[in-house]
């Protein structure tokens, strides 16, 4: 695959769409029968696709096909509750795919079309930044079936909205509005249905035209401070920041706003 723009082949995927133009790779859940509820072969998809965005493009967003983002998993994915082996599932399907997205080395975007409930409210969380339309929703509908919220859940939650409401939203399951999510500092943003593509739009430009190596960085540092004290989250600092001191955009940078012009970000 060559040249600025990208397109894989439709045939590489039958739960998915993927698409590269202008730096801005795009993975839509393509099952709207189904409120692209995850299947096996979806979570395998994903994956690759966002695996696969990390070195052809310079920005990902994540969105759904129709009315919905993500109902979650696909229960009739199997032949009944009984036969589902989840901790398997979460393992060796799950895991991987959240992953990728979260160590993915470019920014990546979950745009929210819609319902997100479920496995696919957490899919939408491990991205990077959310954006959600107005008359989208979050849902943890897991205690409504007998299970407690996975598919990183109980980690990303308390993080972005405090124990109290994530322990709420675990427990009786109802339903976010985009508004409250932003409210609660659960999501980057909520914007009006009719804005709602052409923010996503502008905010993946943004990106896509950005400092990438400064973006990468910055996605690491958010993630470890996690885990840092504050000496061992400024002995971080201090390491990237140096790195990237060394680089050309941050030269280009410079300059540009010296020259009061934007700057052209190169990756270098």
């Amino acid at each position: 695959m060559t040249g600025q723009d990208a397109e894989r082949d439709p045939m590489d995927y039958q739960t998915i769409t993927y698409d590269v133009t202008d730096g801005v790779a795009t993975v839509t859940l393509n099952l709207p029968d189904t409120l692209n509820a995850m299947t096996q072969q979806m979570r395998a998809e994903i994956t690759d696709a966002v695996i696969a965005a990390g070195s052809e493009a310079r920005v990902l967003v994540l969105t759904g096909a129709g009315k919905a983002f993500c109902s979650g998993q696909d229960l009739g994915d199997s032949s009944s509750a009984a036969s589902m082996d989840l901790e398997r599932t979460l393992r060796d399907e799950y895991m991987p795919m959240i992953r990728a997205i979260r160590e993915c080395s470019i920014p990546t975007i979950s745009a929210v079309n819609g319902a997100a409930a479920g496995a696919g409210a957490n899919l939408a969380l491990a991205a990077d930044v959310v954006i959600a339309k107005e008359s989208a929703y979050f849902m943890q509908a897991f205690s409504r079936i007998g299970l407690m919220p996975d598919a990183g859940g109980t980690y990303e939650l308390p993080k972005a909205m405090g124990a109290a409401k994530a322990m709420g939203a675990a427990l009786f399951g109802d339903k976010i509005s985009a508004r409250q999510a932003d409210d609660w500092g659960m999501i980057w943003e909520a914007v009006s249905d009719d804005a709602y593509e052409v923010t996503v739009k502008k905010r993946a430009a943004h990106l896509a035209s950005g400092p990438t190596l400064a973006y990468k960085e910055i996605k690491r540092a958010v993630q470890d401070s996690y885990g840092n004290d504050w000496t061992a989250q400024m002995e971080q600092e201090a390491k990237r920041q140096g790195k990237l001191g060394k680089t050309r955009d941050f030269q280009e940078g410079v300059v540009a706003f010296l020259e009061k012009r934007p700057a052209k970000y190169e990756g270098r």
